[in-house]
């Protein structure tokens, strides 16, 4: 359990950082992630950087309608935050169910996303939010969708030398209803299914809706099938049910000790209906 020897630095500028990321080191946000990996050898950086003392990447801001949410935001501060808890309770439902009191006080968003983990929470949340993420490296700056950022298992859309800046979500009023539901792994805490859920109601039919699923297969996805089973109806019982039965289609679910992929499947499809029915119980 002892990592192998790696140079460290903690720099307290962004652009300081970016120019050791691009002569080949890694960063470190919280270290909920990559320190394990190190102690067990999963991972051996030659070079460190440690991101806490760059202030520029923690914060959380609305503008407009959009709020953007620093890399180095914890997952606690995103639990509480006010702006969050009002104009976009997915996010904040969702990091309030990430690991626990310890990992929440000391894990990052910019971490956590860039880790990749396919059972992950926040990534179902960033897929029903239609999220963006703005990446920077040395040389440029660019902003992808989280359909494109998540690529594979632990595989991200980052280049060498680029860093997660920023998360950008959508800032909602109460005319929209979200859930975060969740088959927790309990040593771990991480999902073994986790369904994120948009939903709007515009003359009592459903006028728009986003799924967001982690932990069932690699990657997180938007179970589009699902979503376009519900668009336009009233939003009855056997229309979520209809709705959910399509969140796990086509997809080449997980199977491992804690779940095979039948059963990874059918959890699926019990929380997504619960999901759904929780987020349109709280449309407005």
């Amino acid at each position: 359990m002892i990592p192998h020897k790696f140079e460290y630095a903690a720099p307290d500028s962004l652009k300081s950082v970016l120019q050791l990321l691009d002569a080949g080191a890694k960063p470190l946000a919280g270290g909920m992630s990559l320190i394990p990996m190190m102690k067990l050898r999963l991972a051996a950086p030659e070079q460190l950087v440690d991101l806490g003392k760059v202030k520029e990447l923690g914060y959380i801001r609305e503008s407009g309608d959009s709020i953007h949410i620093g890399a180095m935001t914890t997952h606690y501060e995103i639990e509480t935050s006010p702006v969050l808890l009002r104009k976009c309770p997915l996010l904040a439902e969702t990091a309030a169910e990430i690991g626990d009191l310890q990992v929440r006080n000391r894990g990052t968003i910019g971490g956590s996303v860039a880790h990749a983990d396919p059972s992950a929470d926040y990534p179902a949340a960033l897929q029903a939010l239609e999220a963006r993420l703005v990446l920077i490296g040395a040389q440029r700056e660019r902003t992808v969708s989280a359909a494109d950022f998540f690529v594979d298992a632990f595989t991200t859309s980052l280049e060498p030398g680029e860093l997660v800046r920023e998360v950008i979500v959508p800032a909602e009023g109460s005319e929209t209803g979200t859930c975060y539901e969740k088959v927790v792994q309990p040593a771990s805490g991480f999902a073994i299914v986790g369904i994120a859920v948009r939903v709007r109601r515009n003359g009592g039919k459903i006028s728009f809706v986003r799924i967001g699923v982690t932990g069932l297969s690699n990657r997180s996805y938007r179970a589009t099938a699902a979503e376009a089973a519900l668009a336009g109806k009233s939003g009855s019982a056997e229309d979520v049910r209809s709705s959910a039965a399509l969140v796990a289609q086509g997809v080449d679910a997980n199977s491992d000790l804690h779940a095979s992929a039948n059963y990874r499947k059918h959890l699926a499809t019990v929380h997504a209906a619960r999901a759904i029915s929780a987020a349109l119980s709280r449309t407005a």
